[in-house]
């Protein structure tokens, strides 16, 4: 198989991205959730990293911090700027002409995981939506399967959408019978990294348990399961447990 499609199977890919944030507060009063960094790479890119050997093209829906998601993709993707929040739903319907009767790969920024989409897309049959889903054997999205923030549509799933606040799980899937959805079930890694706690947990999967230094942080004390932004410092003397510094007086404790 490989790890690309041929061009003629390719959807297009939309990593949507233009959530505010507000349960990853205070990481996201410093930085625009899509760039904040797992492992020191910003979660933007570790999407396109991903929908890229999938997708044809790809677009990044933009609300808050526009400016820095703006500079940072620097023509790296097609930018859909929402004025106001879309949601996953509206953000497809706003980006209507954009995917022109293409399939969509969708891609939600904060999904942590170690799928390979190009496997995930391999005999897809066009028709039905499929999601990406991890057990959790509890009441979930689907019985107790949970959506993980992967999506592959069909074009007839896309066209009607209106660019109008709304969600795709409320507007398309929820009312669903199950035959009607491809659920791809995930066993391995998978975080929605919405929350700090989870960010955190995010950061330590990816780099199997240790401390996270962003570049050009200045570390002079001890750290310990935590994550240090890029240019933060953490102090002599200081120890930095189950933390994640994000400036000089940002730090989030987790407990």
């Amino acid at each position: 198989m490989g790890n690309s499609l041929a061009s003629v199977d390719r959807p297009v890919g939309v990593v949507l991205a233009a959530g505010t944030g507000s349960r990853l507060r205070p990481l996201t009063d410093v930085r625009p959730k899509a760039l904040c960094p797992i492992d020191d790479v910003p979660l933007v890119d570790l999407a396109l990293q991903r929908v890229h050997p999938v997708a044809a093209e790809v677009a990044v829906n933009v609300h808050r911090g526009a400016a820095a998601l703006t500079a940072h993709l620097d023509g790296r993707a097609h930018l859909s700027m929402e004025p106001t929040a879309l949601g996953t739903a509206g953000a497809l319907g706003k980006l209507r002409a954009w995917i022109d009767g293409r399939d969509v790969l969708v891609h939600n920024v904060d999904s942590w995981h170690d799928v390979d989409l190009v496997q995930f897309a391999v005999g897809w049959d066009r028709a039905r939506p499929r999601l990406l889903t991890v057990e959790r054997h509890a009441p979930a999205d689907f019985g107790t399967r949970l959506y993980a923030g992967v999506a592959l549509l069909p074009w007839h799933e896309v066209a009607d959408l209106p660019a109008e606040p709304a969600g795709l799980y409320e507007v398309c899937w929820r009312h669903r019978n199950p035959g009607e959805l491809d659920l791809i079930d995930h066993p391995g890694a998978f975080l929605d990294c919405g929350t700090p706690a989870r960010y955190l947990a995010a950061n330590l999967a990816a780099s199997g348990g240790a401390a996270v230094i962003g570049a050009g942080a200045r570390v002079e004390g001890t750290v310990v399961r935590s994550v240090v932004w890029p240019g933060a410092r953490v102090w002599p003397s200081e120890e930095l447990r189950d933390a994640i510094r994000v400036a000089d007086r940002v730090t989030v404790l987790v407990r």
